[in-house]
Formats: C-alpha cells, structure tokens, sequence
C-alpha cells in the first residue's frame, strides 16, 4: 500500500520518543495505535500466557503490590554501579490479587474510570488486539508518572490475553468479583455466533473465576446480542439476572453506560444501551 512505511515509520518514532525522559508523562495519542476493531478469537496469535494463575508473573503489571522488590541481575548484565542502568522491574507474585476484569478492553476507557472509584482493588483489562493493548499499558504508564505523589492508577494494568481460550489460565476458582463484557463484537452472521463472547461453555468459565455474589456486567448496542446474552445467562445455572432496582444502585452500571469509548460513540449517535447484569449464585451443596 502506497505510504504506508513511511506511516509505520512515523508509528514508531512517535513510540519511541513515548519513552524518552521528557516524554515519559505524556498520555498517548489514540491513533497512532489504531488497529481493526475485529479480531479472530480462533485464530493463532502467537499470544503468551501462564500454564496456571499460580505461575502468573502480576508484578511486572502491577510492580506498587510486587512481593519481592529486590531483582537480581542475571547472568551477562553489567555489575558496573558506576554505569547508570535502568531500573529493573519487578516480578513474581504481589500481595493482593486481580479482583475486576474488563474484557475486551478496547482503548481502557471503563478501566480508567473504574480505577479512582475502587483505589485499593486490582483491576485488569484484557484485549486481544496488540495494538490497543499497547496504547492501554502506555497510558496507565503515564498516568502512574502524573500522579506518583498519591499512587493513583497503580490498581490497573492491561494484558494482551484471548479469554475465549484462556481465562482460567489467568484467574484461580473464585477470584473474581466483577467481570465487564461491555460492546462485545456482534458477530451477526448466524455462522459467526460461536464466536460471541457469551456462551453456555463460557459461563461456565465466568461462573469458575467469579467469586458467589460476583456479578457480570454486560452492555451493548446491539438489540439481539442483549437477547443472546442475556438468554444464555439465564439459562445458565450459577447465575441470577439483578433486577432493576439493583442494577440503578450500582455504580459501576452508569460508569459503564457513560465511560467507555463504544458508549460515548452511541450516546452521541443517539443510539440505545441494553444492559443486564448477572449474580454468581452459591453452588448447592453436594449430596
């Protein structure tokens, strides 16, 4: 395609200068990692991913909560204290664990919200696109540089990770408190609808990482996914669908109305938001 490396040129250089001294505050700019809004979940994308939660290196996400600050120098780095070397980052387990998960991130609009309102709770985005994954982990960079004096935003992180094939890699039995299935790809064609992020096979999984009283927050702006979903939720035996009164009084259900970038798209093209919202049930006991 005619100019386009010039375009990627131009792509990384900004990149780059992203990570300078001077530059190292500055939020990114949205287009210059714009990518395709569609992404087969089938399809091999070369992703990484711990064999269970146990081997999940959270600190390098989330270094404020890394249970071992002290990182040793591997074998062939310069040992050199003369020599200015960059801060190494921390890995390993952290002393709290991942409790919200927004997945399909898109650009972290929901998760950028949600951080202030929930200072001490891990949140996680989760995007298959590598492109706006990056601009996600960019930004909350930034905004844990602008605001070093109060910690703020050291609560969420971003994950390039295809939870359709992997979430329970992620996340132990229980863990979770809140999952965000906002504007989900529609997936229109009948033969596409294996591909909708709302399925009887992945409830079951929802249901494995959410914690009894959890709740899956769903919106969108498609009539009949609302329908899919919220039949496939119903039919689902570990979930309660809330009512209307319960879902008013939640917080997190107007955040997600009004901050993320599909809501702010429809809002301004007028369009509707159907929202449902599921509670984990306890399992029944064992006979």
């Amino acid at each position: 395609m005619p100019g386009e490396p010039a375009k990627r040129l131009k792509r990384e250089e900004y990149k780059n200068a992203l990570h300078s001294e001077e530059n190292k505050a500055e939020l990114p700019k949205k287009r210059f990692y714009r990518q395709r809004a569609h992404a087969n979940p089938f399809s091999d994308h070369s992703l990484q991913y711990p064999r269970s939660p146990a081997d999940m290196d959270w600190a390098s996400y989330y270094p404020a909560y890394a249970v071992n600050k002290e990182i040793e120098m591997t074998e062939g780095e310069s040992h050199d204290h003369d020599q200015q070397q960059p801060a190494p980052t921390p890995h390993g387990p952290i002393s709290k664990q991942v409790e919200i998960a927004d997945i399909g991130c898109g650009y972290g609009g929901l998760l950028f919200a949600l951080a202030p309102k929930f200072p001490e709770t891990l949140i996680l985005g989760m995007e298959i696109r590598t492109a706006v994954t990056e601009y996600v982990q960019e930004k909350v960079r930034a905004l844990r540089t602008q605001h070093l004096s109060t910690n703020s935003y050291q609560n969420a992180s971003c994950i390039r990770a295809n939870t359709m094939k992997f979430l329970p890699n992620f996340f132990k039995k229980g863990q979770l408190s809140k999952i965000f299935l906002c504007f989900p790809d529609p997936h229109f064609k009948q033969r596409k609808h294996k591909a909708r992020i709302v399925s009887y096979t992945l409830n079951s999984e929802y249901a494995y990482v959410l914690k009894p009283g959890g709740v899956v927050y769903t919106i969108t702006d498609v009539e009949d996914l609302h329908k899919w979903m919220v039949g496939h939720l119903e039919r689902h035996p570990s979930f309660e669908r809330l009512n209307e009164e319960e879902e008013k009084s939640d917080e997190c259900v107007e955040i997600m109305r009004m901050e993320t970038e599909e809501g702010k798209k429809v809002t301004r093209n007028g369009g509707n938001k159907y929202v449902a919202c599921f509670r984990r049930i306890e399992d029944p006991p064992w006979p």
